[in-house]
């Protein structure tokens, strides 16, 4: 992904606001809910072929930024 890109998409036209990987109807959730349930990366994007591995890094990288911040 470009640096800049939005991580995360949220409009009401798509999935009625659900935060989605930007230019798909995938909700970010689902990715969360399949590493929850122990299935991994590549199990999830073989699933969701519009999702790229570069939208997951760039998603769970920026989760994880977010968490050391809200941690310190």
């Amino acid at each position: 992904m470009r640096m800049g890109s939005p991580v995360v998409s949220s409009t009401p036209e798509v999935m009625g606001g659900t935060p989605v990987f930007p230019g798909t109807r995938v909700p970010v959730q689902t990715l969360l809910d399949y590493l929850e349930a122990g299935d991994t990366i590549d199990d999830f994007l073989a699933g969701f072929p519009t999702v790229t591995r570069a939208h997951v890094v760039a998603f769970l990288e920026r989760g994880a930024a977010l968490a050391v911040t809200d941690a310190a």
